[in-house]
């Protein structure tokens, strides 16, 4: 079984600096970590390649820096790492983003003679859109299951998973292959271990621009992005309020009052 995981690098703060000039988040000489979601994804993917062997490759968008997320994934277990990188990216939104990594996926998928199962985390933590997953499937035209909390079973070239819902879960059939968000119910990741970080250490990386997946560059990046971002700011700071004191009763009256816009 051939498994592809994507993943993001996000900043490790909710302090984030905004671009005015593209309105684009500004990621230089910020710490960053992997996307919460996608550790579970990474997770999966080990997982299942222990359950029914193949290989494991995981993925990611974004500049050189974001190669050490790659290399913390092969700690936890993952084959191989793939960085695409490219000046031509920058500023791609999740449209761009989804395209660039299903051209990527289709480079992978030759040379390894096809996929089964993508895995992604749920969404973002700097976007919260849960866009990119479902983008990447469109895509590639494979069926997609978001928001999956348990793979039920894999057999007959038929995936059976449970996804995740406010009421409970549903119990879902796919076609391989097949595309998959997780949450973080599906899992709990595992710490790498010293022979994992050593092997992380020592993996090679490759590095794929968009000529290399060929890319078309009117889909890339921010000329190719159908979103546009008109204007972005931090909204102010919330003014102190009052403390109302006194018996039940009296803090009662003063509050409904000032509700109703009678009392200063």
């Amino acid at each position: 079984m051939n498994i592809i995981v994507c993943i993001k690098q996000v900043p490790e703060t909710t302090e984030v600096r905004i671009n005015p000039e593209t309105n684009t988040l500004i990621r230089d000489g910020v710490k960053s970590i992997i996307n919460p979601f996608d550790v579970y994804a990474i997770e999966e993917g080990v997982r299942l390649k222990e359950k029914f062997g193949g290989k494991t490759t995981v993925i990611t968008m974004g500049p050189a820096q974001a190669e050490t997320a790659l290399r913390e994934a092969i700690s936890m277990g993952i084959d191989e790492g793939v960085l695409i990188s490219d000046r031509a990216f920058a500023g791609s939104d999740t449209w761009a983003t989804s395209y660039t990594l299903s051209c990527a996926i289709k480079k992978i998928s030759k040379e390894m003679g096809g996929f089964d199962i993508i895995l992604c985390g749920k969404q973002a933590s700097d976007g919260d859109t849960a866009q990119v997953g479902p983008g990447i499937s469109t895509h590639l035209d494979i069926p997609q299951v978001t928001y999956v909390k348990k793979i039920e079973e894999i057999k007959d070239n038929l995936a059976r998973v449970q996804r995740l819902t406010e009421e409970g879960f549903d119990i879902l059939e796919a076609p391989l292959p097949v595309l998959f968000t997780v949450v973080k119910e599906i899992n709990l990741p595992r710490l790498p271990s010293l022979k994992g970080m050593m092997r992380a250490k020592q993996a090679k990386i490759s590095h794929w621009t968009a000529k290399d997946i060929d890319a078309d560059l009117h889909n890339i990046g921010l000329s190719g992005s159908p979103t546009n971002v008109i204007k972005i700011f931090t909204p102010p700071a919330r003014e102190g309020g009052q403390m109302l004191v006194g018996d039940t009763a009296e803090v009662a009256d003063k509050l409904v009052g000032l509700l109703k816009g009678e009392v200063s």
